[in-house]
């Protein structure tokens, strides 16, 4: 039985919203935009939506046209800061990633822009833990779709989903998987669900969860 463990990166596997924050704002003032910096409180605000929906509600002052023009240079830009400067990991993750990646397949599934996980696996080299990403910005598809797609992908017969916040558990419902909630992430979920309160508790989590 091929079984495997896919990964939401935002509140889950590290905490990008300064450097997002920062990589936005210098763009905003490079274009010469007569518009706020954009805040770290900004970013964790709109974590987990989708690009189109984050472009509504950060740039409601333009044009549906200008929102996701300006949505894209930012995001351009903001994917060469982050494969330069990183975010902040969550503690113990490469050790914890090297635990699970002995008995799980690892991969990623967000609702980014396309080159975002890739800016995150070349910064910190990671790309030998995980088997296989997909995000939003390559497809355009939901992150139910793309946890289903994945997982369809790779000949997965069982998995689990780790993720933050509720869209992360509605999504993975919607794939038929298993959630497991990341409870130091930005979100909440509604649900009784199998919890996380620091990502190096998860291999002893998955030893009580995998019982088959």
């Amino acid at each position: 039985m091929k079984k495997g463990i896919i990964f939401d990166m935002d509140g889950t596997l590290w905490d990008s919203s300064e450097n997002v924050a920062a990589s936005w704002t210098e763009k905003i003032r490079e274009l010469g935009l007569d518009i706020p910096d954009i805040t770290k409180s900004d970013v964790m605000g709109v974590m987990g939506l989708t690009m189109d929906r984050i472009a509504d509600i950060l740039f409601s002052g333009f044009s549906k046209e200008k929102r996701m023009e300006l949505l894209d240079q930012c995001c351009i830009h903001e994917n060469d800061y982050l494969r330069e400067h990183g975010g902040e990991l969550y503690p113990e993750l490469e050790k914890t990633l090297t635990r699970l990646g002995e008995h799980y397949g690892l991969y990623i599934v967000s609702n980014c822009q396309k080159g975002y996980i890739e800016a995150f696996l070349e910064h910190y080299g990671f790309d030998r833990y995980f088997a296989d990403i997909e995000c939003y910005g390559n497809n355009l598809m939901e992150k139910g779709d793309n946890i289903a797609l994945l997982s369809k992908r790779n000949g997965l017969d069982k998995a689990w989903y780790v993720g933050d916040i509720q869209g992360d558990y509605d999504a993975t419902m919607k794939a038929g998987l298993d959630f497991i909630h990341s409870a130091y992430g930005f979100g909440t979920i509604k649900q009784t669900v199998p919890e996380l309160q620091q990502f190096s508790d998860l291999p002893e989590l998955m030893e009580k969860l995998d019982i088959q």
